[in-house]
Formats: structure tokens, sequence, C-alpha cells
């Protein structure tokens, strides 16, 4: 998956990105903090990154936010979770596989499945329509407006972004 989503807590408006503050203050975990929050995995779980993932070699967009769960649903039954597992969120909205830049390779068929995104800090967002994958990388960009999501209100929007409500 080439997906892409903002968090509506350290999004900013004025620079269309996220602010990377925990990052910056060292606080984001070598290791998924999911599993151990009781969320159940399906095929994934446990992912864990080099600290330098973490480091300011990236370009300044590029930077690591936070932890994030990728889900694959059924496409008809969309209570189903086929595939999840853990990966990482970019300043830019980016979603990037454990080497911080790379899309998100997935462990299910390729099909059409319903796409979520979630954050431990914010409510998760699913889209409205199944997508069919496949061993090339599929760009979805829950960032825009114009990309139908499930539910009514699933994301806030700010300004011309759309973004992931804030939640706890």
């Amino acid at each position: 998956l080439a997906l892409k989503g903002f968090l509506e807590g350290p999004y900013d408006q004025a620079t269309n990105r996220m602010r990377d503050d925990l990052r910056n203050a060292a606080l984001i975990p070598i290791t998924e903090p999911y599993s151990a929050l009781g969320y159940a995995f399906v095929e994934g779980g446990g992912e864990a990154v080099l600290a330098s993932v973490f480091g300011t070699g990236p370009p300044p967009k590029d930077r690591i936010v936070d932890w994030v769960v990728v889900e694959l649903r059924d496409a008809s039954d969309p209570t189903v979770v086929v595939s999840s597992r853990c990966a990482l969120i970019q300043r830019d909205g980016d979603v990037v596989d454990l080497d911080g830049s790379s899309p998100v390779g997935m462990l299910a068929e390729p099909a059409a499945y319903h796409v979520v995104l979630r954050h431990r800090n914010h409510l998760g967002v699913m889209t409205a329509n199944a997508y069919t994958l496949s061993a090339t990388p599929l760009p979805i960009d829950l960032t825009l407006t114009t990309t139908p999501t499930y539910g009514t209100q699933a994301c806030n929007v700010i300004g011309a972004a759309q973004v992931l409500w804030a939640g706890n």
C-alpha cells in the first residue's frame, strides 16, 4: 500500500504536515505499542525498527511521527479483519514500512479490501470502497476530502485536508 493519512493531534494546517514532537523528544518506542495495549493482530504484531529510523537523516517531511496500524478488511463484510500490521507515519502523511520509507507490505492475497488506518490516540478510518490490491503499491490518500470513507463524518476536515479525529 502507498497509504497516506493525517492525524488531527499533530496536524499543522499552515504547513500541511504533522509535527514530529514525539520523535524530537525520543518518545517513540522501537517496538510497536499496540500489542501491549491489547490490540489483536491478524498476521502481524510485534514489529520493531532500528532506532536510526527515528533519526534526523531523512528530509524533514519524511521524519517519523508515530506508529500506526493498517488493516485490510473483507470487501463484502468490512467487520472481518483479514490482515493487520503496524507501520509508521511520516510528517507528510505517508504511511511507510519499518525501514521508514518503503510502501507498506501486507500479508494478504491479491484481492479487493477495505483499507483501515488506526492510531492509538485517534479514531480509525476505513475506506468506503474496497480497493483491489496486488504486488504493485496502490496509492490511497486519506488526506483528500474526495477519498470516500466509511460512515458519516468519519474524518475531520481542517482547511483542505481530511484528518483522523483526535480521541483517546
